[in-house]
């Protein structure tokens, strides 16, 4: 990104307080309530750095988690928790090379217009040049626009505040846990310290303050690109084609209207990504739906199987009655 005009007025080494508007001079966008923000994150670009988990921790002053191997990854944090708003996911890939795996098009499983591949991999010594064995993403909360967690909370703490964000008040929640299993992408998730419900708010007060979200502030490599929804995604798309003309065919937005990611009724997601593999490899649903949708067919089976067993209960009796005259 270009300097901005303003970013000239501030030349003092320590500022007296906030700048105005900073987002403005670090992000190129003006916060203004009533327009729907998020992010966009370009996977391809990220370098496992581990930048947006410090700030958010450090932001929203969250404890440190798994201190410690997994065992399972040089990622110590493991996935998105009640402690862990942000999570950027370290992803070995054991097939850069060889032929496309035989019985996946995915064209037609998931729209994402490529295929895995087999052979090589992180340890392989056989690698192209310059080419990474790893994905690495941060993923966050979706920020989904029909958001489900939104419509299983039974007091309110969840809501959509006035930059189209959903965030949690802790006040108002009082730990059912529903909105857990309603989210599709495993997001929130209850404290085991107060027992309340805590995912990504986007940074709701910097919003408020005028402030660029501190995840996306502490990227170096851009990866996490905050800023207006119809902006991002006008600029996502641009970056697809960008990758295509370079030879990264597989290259595809999740969450954005009508890609993967964005169905089920959920509209699009106000943090969506660019991915080069398809959404299971980074642990997203190739198809996630809202909880909703789901209420009424599980209650019509239900009612279907009552009404079954009634029936079958008064045939029985029916059948019993005349010998019972004997």
């Amino acid at each position: 990104m270009d300097t901005h005009p303003r970013a000239l007025e501030q030349t003092a080494s320590h500022l007296r307080g906030p700048i105005p508007d900073e987002s403005e001079l670090t992000a190129h966008v003006l916060i203004e309530p009533g327009k729907s923000y998020g992010f966009f994150t370009d996977t391809t670009v990220c370098i496992g750095c581990k930048a947006c988990e410090v700030a958010c921790k450090e932001w929203n002053n969250l404890p440190a988690d798994n201190m410690g191997l997994t065992g399972q990854s040089f990622d110590n944090t493991g996935a998105l928790s009640a402690n862990s708003w942000r999570h950027v996911a370290f992803v070995e890939q054991a097939d850069l090379r060889g032929p496309p795996r035989s019985g996946l098009d995915a064209n037609t499983r998931s729209g994402c217009g490529h295929a895995s591949q087999g052979g090589g991999g992180v340890r392989g010594n056989n690698q192209p040049a310059y080419q990474s064995g790893w994905l690495m993403l941060s993923d966050v909360c979706k920020h989904c626009h029909n958001a489900p967690c939104l419509e299983a909370c039974p007091t309110g703490a969840l809501f959509k505040t006035e930059f189209d964000t959903v965030v949690i008040q802790q006040d108002i929640c009082n730990g059912c846990g529903y909105c857990v299993p309603a989210c599709p992408f495993g997001v929130v998730d209850l404290s085991t310290a107060d027992g309340k419900a805590h995912k990504c708010t986007l940074c709701y007060d910097r919003l408020k303050g005028g402030l660029e979200p501190a995840c996306s502030k502490s990227c170096p490599t851009d990866s996490i690109q905050f800023g207006e929804l119809s902006d991002l995604q006008q600029r996502a798309a641009a970056r697809v084609e960008t990758l295509h003309g370079l030879g990264v065919g597989n290259a595809y937005l999740y969450g954005t209207p009508g890609a993967p990611g964005a169905t089920g009724g959920l509209g699009h997601l106000n943090a969506f990504f660019l991915l080069t593999d398809r959404p299971e490899r980074y642990n997203f649903p190739v198809a996630p739906t809202r909880a909703s949708n789901r209420v009424a067919p599980a209650l019509t089976a239900g009612l279907a199987t009552v009404a079954t067993l009634a029936l079958a209960a008064l045939a029985l009796f029916a059948a019993e009655a005349p010998g019972r005259k004997k």
